[in-house]
């Protein structure tokens, strides 16, 4: 028994020290005293198959759409195919064997702006893609090609474009780091979350989007972006400014601090400005696809909800 015990306490004593370990970084950057808050423990996992070949993107370049599915065994019963259903595809050179990738280009339908200019900024950025699933080519002799869904992230859809299908790059990760929150802005790349996957406004960790930053500015498969927002942002945002509007002020306080007040909502207490507090990194974004001005990004770890419009800066994780 004293040696089970014994055991038991070294086990203790060891987790004891992993924690501590955990709560703060070994190497400390200067100006910080930091604590698990401040430099929270990071850890990442590998994204799925899913992950690689279902997130989608924006590309600035139009995809050809002479190719597209026409229809499927089951048409016009059934509208919508899924993997192992055998589907009909019009245009020209498909051979036999041949595997294609099914995209489709997408609207928003909602069109509600999820940051000022969100639409402009979109125009801008390019033409947003669905990537639904791969089909292999199984029958070349109709006027109309036959092929088989090999792989389906989505109901394939008459209309849907077929491209040439080519592997996706793989990603590596690194071993568990301190997540520095409130790190100062640098000189290293940056851009803008422009919208998430599905046209998502939030996203948490496993969640894609798209910035509007890739090959040309030097992105590449496999690099790291911190998500970043100010509290600027909050304060420009239609919902998160109500807060801003709210009573801050205790009842007992003799002097009530007042938030970026105009001339008839100053009080006789402290002016706190928005702009001057800091920055903080809302979570961490690896990229899995670029395009010359684009890149596709996964959420791997996220302190908050990352949203659309929130900033991006490339992260030197070692």
């Amino acid at each position: 028994m004293k040696k089970t015990g014994l055991f038991l306490l070294l086990l203790a004593t060891a987790a004891w020290a992993q924690s501590g370990a955990d709560s703060a970084p070994s190497e400390v950057a200067q100006g910080t005293a930091p604590t698990s808050a401040s430099f929270p423990t990071e850890r990442v996992q590998t994204p799925t198959y899913a992950d690689l070949y279902c997130a989608g993107f924006i590309s600035k370049q139009i995809l050809p759409d002479a190719n597209f599915v026409a229809g499927g065994l089951q048409t016009p019963t059934t509208t919508k195919f899924v993997r192992g259903d055998l589907i009909y595809m019009q245009g020209t050179g498909y051979t036999a064997g041949a595997e294609y990738e099914i995209v489709r280009a997408l609207r928003d339908v909602n069109e509600y702006e999820t940051f000022p200019g969100q639409k402009k900024v979109l125009k801008e950025t390019g033409q947003p893609y669905e990537e639904v699933g791969r089909i292999r080519v199984v029958d070349t002799r109709s006027r109309t090609t036959i092929a088989q869904i090999e792989y389906a992230c989505d109901g394939v859809n008459p209309g849907d474009t077929a491209i040439p299908f080519a592997e996706k790059q793989s990603v590596s990760f690194h071993a568990p780091i301190h997540f520095d929150r409130f790190l100062p802005a640098s000189n290293k790349l940056s851009g803008r979350v422009v919208m998430g996957k599905d046209f998502d406004s939030a996203m948490g960790t496993g969640h894609k989007l798209y910035i509007n930053v890739g090959a040309n500015q030097g992105v590449k498969i496999g690099d790291f972006f911190r998500a970043v927002r100010s509290y600027e942002a909050d304060l420009r945002d239609p919902v998160d400014s109500l807060s801003f509007k709210a009573a801050i002020a205790e009842d007992t306080q003799k002097k009530t601090p007042s938030v970026d007040p105009h001339m008839f909502t100053k009080t006789n207490g402290p002016v706190i400005h928005v702009r001057d507090l800091p920055r903080r990194a809302v979570g961490e974004i690896v990229v899995i696809s670029v395009t010359p001005t684009t890149a596709t990004g996964m959420v791997i770890f996220s302190m908050e909800d990352v949203h659309a419009g929130d900033g991006v800066e490339l992260d030197q994780v070692q």
